[in-house]
């Protein structure tokens, strides 16, 4: 079979089948062979790999998935796309395509369906930059069977998952990620190897989930609403974010009695804590909202 992951075969098979893009998907497809590989070879996949794609669009990233990975399951969202993918997949017996919203669908149940027998799972995709964030996010706190992600998204989103304390990027979301697995971007990637171009860069990056949080906590869904606080205007200090943002106005006292225990300055803003300060603030805060 011919490849279908260049701009001649992409516009022919679209044309064929009379597509049309929609906006409201946030539908871009790859046309660069290139980088179809390097996104395929960030996964480390083998013979004996599964790995699950999310919205495989006309199947350019899934071929190349497919040459490599024992069975491939992929979550597409568009109907129209289905009879596409039907016949650009068929040369691969071992690819599934589901017709599903990834965001609503039981990935858990899925990876136990479908990849009986197979230990080593990646999740490679081009994400629809629309849900990028609540993709991942499902992805890393339904605490799957997989090694990691490597997935095509916005740039500026791929700074602020790889992002260290003190930058201009680092954001609740960057902590929150970095929680369950370690961030790298991998490959810049230019508007150009898409159609349509979207208006933003994009960039690779990769995901490898952690087997142990690299920070203990008491209450991991307190210490992620206190991160979340920390953060809800970026140029106020700690004091004024969780003053404003939790039930603490009351409590002034005890709270800078907290600061002066775990010695973080409350001047500080919440860009620049490590994960490590943040998990000692939310255990010594809980006691005081209790």
């Amino acid at each position: 079979m011919k490849d279908i992951s260049n701009p001649q075969s992409t516009k022919a098979i679209l044309k064929k089948h009379g597509f049309t893009f929609k906006k409201s998907l946030g539908q871009n497809f790859l046309i660069d062979r290139n980088i179809l590989n390097n996104i395929v070879a960030q996964a480390d996949l083998t013979e004996e790999s599964g790995a699950i794609e999310i919205g495989p669009g006309i199947g350019a990233l899934t071929e190349h998935i497919a040459r490599q990975a024992k069975k491939v399951v992929a979550f597409e969202i568009d109907q129209r796309l289905l009879p596409i993918l039907s016949e650009t997949l068929e040369p691969y017996p071992h690819v599934k395509v589901i017709h599903s919203d990834i965001l609503e669908a039981d990935v858990s149940q899925v990876i136990r369906q479908e990849f009986e027998g197979i230990e080593d799972i990646m999740v490679v995709a081009n994400l629809p930059y629309y849900v990028t964030t609540p993709i991942i996010m499902k992805l890393l706190t339904e605490k799957l069977p997989i090694r990691g992600i490597v997935c095509m998204i916005q740039k500026e989103v791929a700074d602020r998952l790889a992002a260290k304390p003190g930058t201009k990027d680092y954001n609740s979301l960057s902590i929150a990620v970095q929680y369950y697995a370690e961030a790298e971007t991998v490959l810049k990637v230019p508007k150009t190897v898409f159609v349509p171009a979207p208006n933003v860069d994009s960039a690779v990056i990769r995901l490898t989930l952690r087997k142990e949080p690299p920070v203990q906590v008491k209450d991991e869904t307190f210490f992620f609403e206190v991160i979340r606080s920390s953060f809800g205007q970026r140029r106020k200090t700690l004091w004024n974010n969780l003053l404003n943002n939790l039930p603490l106005k009351e409590k002034r006292e005890e709270l800078q009695e907290v600061f002066d225990e775990i010695q973080i300055d409350p001047k500080r803003r919440g860009e620049t804590l490590t994960i490590e300060e943040f998990a000692k603030l939310a255990d010594a805060l809980a006691p005081l909202l209790k």
